[in-house]
């Protein structure tokens, strides 16, 4: 029996400083909302993220460097209006047609972390 309910949260890295561009990528271009870190957490940098039903942690990492596979798979409403927006505020959508039942593109955030979106197909 699994006793797994759910997914928190997913945690995400930049360098540090990074803040202030995770900000316009994530609360600007994707439209999630910033949260409060909790204080004893906050000294260590970065910035949290959350929409309903997903919520993002980018946390600062000396050295960092991005994961080139390895992606968090976020369910959208609307993948053409999401490209879009992204798009227009400069960043490259790459479109993957190889995940049956499911549109979807894969995009950098700032820091090279790569991100897929996806929006199943509706079959009549």
């Amino acid at each position: 029996m699994c006793l797994l309910i759910g997914v928190h949260h997913v945690q995400l890295a930049a360098p540090p400083g990074a803040e202030p561009v995770m900000r316009d990528f994530y609360a600007g271009a994707l439209g999630l909302a910033e949260v409060p870190k909790p204080a004893a957490l906050a000294a260590r940098g970065g910035v949290w993220f959350r929409a309903p039903g997903v919520e993002i942690h980018i946390g600062a990492e000396d050295g960092f460097r991005p994961a080139r596979k390895a992606h968090p798979g976020i369910l959208v409403r609307d993948l053409d209006a999401l490209a879009g927006r992204l798009r227009a505020a400069g960043h490259r959508v790459l479109p993957d047609d190889l995940l049956p039942g499911y549109r979807r593109f894969y995009v950098d955030d700032p820091a090279g972390n790569r991100l897929e979106f996806l929006q199943p197909v509706e079959t009549v």
